[in-house]
């Protein structure tokens, strides 16, 4: 594997590959890494030739009080990681690399990025679209590979890709979560014993809804309230939002006939943590 600190490096060696004829998959992270993030590696080996990732810890997606300093690093785990699961290329650059001094374009998805986390985030959305855009215009791949557990970011993007007419195809892959159902983050690693006991209050409440949708409810109001009902049993855990959308525009729907997202965000102690699940899809 190749480890690529600049833009210029990164750009040449992706080019060569697709010069090459190759199809190249690309898989765009944070570190910290976990199963959910090598399951998109996993899936995007499986549909193309040659695949890149990256770690970067994106500064402008972060709030002033929020974790951008403490989020967690572990560059040298990740990159054995990232070999051993066949990425050939990765892309590890340094803040001032992507962010030159003076830099102030950004790429801003208007309406949809402030709805579920742009609500309670504001600007959030405008980070990740703006160091995703730089991030494709670099690698230029084929396709690139995002995880459902971050729906809101993976409908921006993608509407953000068609309203640019950038040349790749958002593939969403599927939550992958630990036995007992909590959704792998790497802000889990935050969590006390205890407090990862109250994190499971989130897949609950969604696994609740799924199941009174099951059962033939279609009001979201209903729905929404069995929802909101199991964190009254969690009082240490303060609920943000929980939210049910229509999943591309993440506009509130009043009734679930067509695929619906139940979207949840809530506090564990310090650490905010998010969880979704799909209606009827």
């Amino acid at each position: 594997m190749d480890v690529l600190e600049t833009i210029e490096q990164m750009r040449f060696a992706c080019q060569a590959a697709k010069q090459r004829g190759k199809r190249l998959g690309f898989v765009p992270t944070m570190g910290a890494l976990h199963e959910g993030h090598l399951s998109l590696v996993r899936t995007a080996k499986g549909r193309c030739d040659v695949v890149a990732a990256s770690i970067f810890v994106n500064p402008t997606q972060f709030g002033p009080n929020e974790d951008f300093a403490k989020y967690p690093r572990s560059f040298e785990r990740d990159r054995e990681l990232l070999e051993d699961e066949g990425v050939e290329l990765l892309f590890a650059p340094s803040v001032e690399e992507m962010y030159p001094e003076g830099a102030v374009t950004f790429v801003t998805v208007e309406g949809v990025s402030e709805r579920l986390c742009g609500k309670s985030r504001p600007g959030h959305f405008r980070g990740v679209t703006t160091v995703v855009s730089k991030l494709f215009h670099i690698t230029q791949p084929d396709l690139a590979f995002f995880g459902q557990k971050d729906a809101a970011q993976v409908a921006i993007i993608r509407r953000m890709v068609r309203d640019l007419n950038l040349g790749v195809e958002i593939v969403a892959c599927p939550i992958v979560r630990e036995a007992d159902g909590l959704a792998m983050s790497s802000r889990n690693a935050y969590l006390s014993p205890q407090q990862r006991r109250s994190a499971l209050v989130l897949s609950r409440s969604l696994f609740q809804v799924k199941k009174l949708f099951e059962q033939g409810e279609r009001c979201t109001a209903k729905l929404g309230a069995s929802g909101r009902q199991v964190f009254v049993e969690e009082p240490s855990v303060r609920l943000d939002y929980f939210e049910i959308v229509n999943p591309e525009t993440l506009e509130a729907v009043e009734q679930v006939n067509d695929p619906a997202l139940v979207a949840v965000a809530a506090f564990v102690g310090g650490t905010r943590l998010i969880d979704n699940i799909m209606l009827g899809a």
